[in-house]
């Protein structure tokens, strides 16, 4: 859902044009994936980081537009809302440079936009969910300038015929009406991008899908919502509810929602696009004027725009990508369940993890996937969101344990034996599981410290007014979130 679009109203025979277009496009890529056109030969990984910007007290800014001037970077573009940004790190080799040089980039650009960033009194956040966001700063006017958020915003508010619903029972509960698609804006997130081969993407999607709730229970950062504290990865339902085009008559039909783990694992790349096809209406049927098939036919490679345009209004946790880089194509798994933050450090110790422990299941001679119900993976997921570090998760041969039992006995060994096996050396990978693996022991990360800080601040400090507490806690936040120390070693105090 990257590129930019008009603002158009839709007729019926745009619709009948998309959906006729979408097929087409369907046909070309299972002769392209017969034909093996892909590239794969030197794979690459890529991270999108989702950013949260703030004032001086820690509330949100709306400056976004400002802020993206000032910056002056293509690689950083606007997000949903007005206090969103997103930087889009260059793809890389996992093992190119030394051990340091992929977090001295990021921590580069992300230094970089914040000395822009400040000039104008406003500082970036990496973080789940802003803890300070109020229900007030999620309206039709922080709804960010580019009009491809407004056409889906009224697509989807068109679909629903209702106002959204959210509603979540954590710590504390939280029911409340949305009239736009706004409060999908807290959501900020980080996405690790790893190019497959057609061969093996099944494999590699059902291994990500298998670890999803793994990930989330680690990684944790979400503990606030509208000033009421909720899961530890609030986020995960704020989500699936913020963009769900159904009405509740809809949902009981058993519609599929857009925001999706899915239902089943999948024996090719072609059964996700495929479905999405299927099962889901478009919310923004643009037609391009490529036809896929004569671009096939002479040689060159078609862009299948409106394949990947619908593909982007689908938001499964692991997302299929295709995508045309300098007339090749490629593959690639997009993870989407983790949330940004807290450190630069958390954020690669967390990639590390991901992309060496998939790379063990995958190569697996019985994989964990058939052992293991997709039901049990999808459960994984919501234990996790609402439990965070402490969450109970099922695994094949161990039953259903600790988090943090599971990836110390069993998982970790396998992260470590996955990035060995993707040529990454002991002295880049042992920092970044060691993280890991101090997060297990410590039983900590950046929801469980947000909630620690947020209580002390209440308890001990006694600042009795929730948004005062809640302010002060994030300007701590972005205090050591500068220090790059990972969450798990922050002090409360």
């Amino acid at each position: 859902m990257g590129r930019d679009v008009p603002a158009l109203v839709f007729t019926r025979d745009d619709r009948r044009r998309f959906r006729d277009k979408m097929h087409t496009c369907l046909d070309v890529f299972a002769r392209m994936l017969r034909e093996a056109r892909f590239d794969f030969e030197r794979p690459q990984v890529g991270l999108e980081i989702e950013l949260n910007l703030v004032d001086a007290a820690g509330d949100p800014a709306m400056r976004s537009a400002d802020v993206l001037e000032a910056i002056a970077d293509p690689a950083w573009s606007s997000e949903l809302g007005r206090f969103n940004l997103e930087i889009n790190i260059e793809p890389r080799r996992l093992t190119a440079g030394g051990p340091d040089s992929w977090e001295q980039e990021i921590r580069d650009a992300l230094n970089h936009a914040e000395e822009k960033a400040a000039a104008m009194g406003t500082h970036l956040v990496m973080i789940g969910i802003l803890p300070t966001l109020e229900l007030s700063h999620v309206g039709a006017a922080a709804l960010s300038e580019n009009p491809r958020y407004h056409l889906l915003n009224e697509q989807i508010f068109s679909a629903r015929g209702e106002d959204l619903l959210i509603a979540v029972d954590g710590v504390e509960r939280l029911r409340t009406y949305a009239d736009t698609i706004t409060p999908e804006a807290a959501c900020t997130s980080t996405q690790f991008h790893l190019q497959v081969s057609p061969d093996t993407f099944a494999a590699h999607w059902n291994a990500a899908q298998a670890i999803a709730g793994v990930q989330v229970a680690l990684a944790a950062n979400s503990p606030f919502l509208f000033a009421k504290e909720l899961w530890h990865e609030t986020r995960i339902p704020l989500f699936e509810q913020a963009t769900d085009t159904r009405p509740d008559e809809i949902k009981v039909q058993g519609v599929r929602p857009r925001v999706w783990f899915g239902e089943r694992w999948i024996t090719s790349v072609f059964d996700l696009f495929e479905e999405n096809a299927r099962y889901f209406p478009a919310l923004l049927p643009l037609c391009d004027d490529e036809d896929p098939r004569e671009t096939l036919d002479a040689g060159r490679i078609p862009g299948l725009a409106e394949l990947t345009l619908h593909n982007g209004t689908v938001y499964r946790w692991n997302r299929p990508v295709y995508a045309v880089v300098d007339g090749v194509p490629h593959l690639r798994v997009e993870n989407r369940v983790l949330p940004a933050g807290p450190t630069v450090a958390d954020v690669l110790s967390n990639g590390a993890f991901y992309y060496g422990l998939v790379r063990a299941l995958v190569d697996e001679d019985r994989p964990v996937w058939s052992r293991m119900s997709f039901a049990a993976a999808e459960d994984n997921l919501h234990a996790a969101a609402r439990r965070g570090i402490d969450a109970q998760l099922y695994w094949p041969g161990v039953g259903e344990v600790p988090a943090t039992e599971l990836v110390l006995r069993r998982l970790l060994p396998l992260a470590d034996r996955g990035l060995e096996r993707l040529g990454m050396d002991a002295a880049w990978r042992e920092p970044l599981l060691g993280i890991i693996e101090q997060r297990c022991v410590t039983g900590r990360n950046g929801a469980v410290w947000q909630s620690e800080m947020f209580h002390h601040i209440q308890d001990i400090v006694h600042v009795a007014d929730r948004h005062q507490a809640l302010r002060r806690m994030t300007l701590q936040y972005i205090d050591y979130m500068h220090l790059n120390a990972p969450a798990h070693t922050w002090p409360v105090d």
